[in-house]
């Protein structure tokens, strides 16, 4: 009997440019960060990036698509749209914990492994970048197991690779220094990410209740992030992005978890505030916006979706210039 490998917590990369001279180049996935483990068996675990079981919330994702070889990779579950793009939107129709046949046929996923950790039983974490790539790139999977494309800097450039990502509507790219080992669980230099727009991973920490079309359902979220001290702080609302699902969605999410006082150890301005129904900050979000305030709030932000692969201690206030 073969067992599954340990699950290996992710290596994070840091916001940058993407720099040149040594480095390898990787499309940024806009989907869920998981290490998907496999047995020789086929036996397949899903972990996310907080360490959570998902495997069977995926199971249209399965080790028998690498034919007996028995690994740990590091990569994105992502579902397609009609141009095979990674969707975000669509991903969120996937949080069911027990899929029906339906949604599955739907709302495939597919696993995009951009590293190897792991491979028949021999440990890969002191290895080289360049040389787990090699790795994996040597690997045949099939069915939803995809090894996307890389690509080193002797060979192309950042800024052709950008105009890729623009022309087909992708999220980034990430930077990954040839020479370097993985660092489980760490945010290095080693790996420099560079996304096309903003995003920021928030805490719900309340709603308002809408008005008007959105009467009897949620008008805004409001937000929040840790900052250094580990303190949960404001840091701004959203009020757009949202289709009716999601709204009823939220609504039937956010109703049980009422409190009486702000979750938030900084004071909310009294504007936002007025009629604010208080949350436990136990649901975390992603949210696009178009830059930071000088006291730390987000302006023209737009909601993405729930991050049911994040935990809330993760939620960061960034370090702004």
């Amino acid at each position: 009997m073969t067992t599954v490998p340990d699950a290996i917590a992710p290596m994070l990369a840091t916001d940058g440019e993407p720099p040149t001279g040594g480095w390898g180049y990787e499309y940024k996935w806009d989907g869920y960060r998981s290490c998907l483990r496999v047995a020789r068996g086929g036996e397949t675990r899903l972990t996310s990036r907080s360490g959570i079981d998902v495997t069977a919330t995926y199971p249209d994702l399965t080790g028998e698509a690498l034919e007996g070889r028995e690994a740990v990779l590091d990569g994105e579950i992502v579902v397609l749209d009609d141009q095979g793009r990674p969707s975000f939107p669509l991903l969120q129709t996937r949080h069911l914990r027990t899929p029906d046949a339906a949604l599955l046929e739907r709302s495939p996923v597919h696993f995009f492994a951009f590293d190897v950790l792991s491979l028949d039983g021999t440990l890969l974490l002191d290895e080289p970048y360049a040389a787990r790539r090699e790795l994996l790139t040597s690997l045949t999977p099939s069915g939803r197991l995809v090894i996307p494309p890389g690509y080193s800097d002797d060979d192309i450039s950042p800024d052709q690779l950008f105009d890729v990502v623009r022309q087909h509507g992708l999220e980034g790219l990430v930077a990954k220094k040839l020479d370097s080992r993985y660092y489980p669980g760490k945010r290095t230099r080693q790996w420099i990410k560079r996304a096309l727009w903003h995003t920021q991973e928030v805490v719900i920490g309340g709603w308002r209740p809408g008005e008007g079309r959105r009467s009897g359902t949620l008008g805004a979220l409001l937000l929040g992030a840790h900052d250094e001290a580990g303190e949960l702080q404001y840091i701004g609302d959203v009020g757009t992005g949202f289709s009716d699902k999601i709204l009823d969605d939220l609504h039937s999410r956010l109703t049980p978890l009422e409190r009486k006082t702000p979750p938030f150890a900084s004071e909310v301005p009294r504007d936002r505030a007025r009629r604010v129904r208080w949350v436990a900050p136990e649901l975390v979000g992603e949210v696009v916006h178009r830059s930071w305030t000088p006291d730390g709030r987000l302006r023209h932000t737009t909601w993405r979706g729930l991050r049911a692969d994040k935990a809330v201690s993760d939620v960061k206030v960034p370090l702004l210039p």
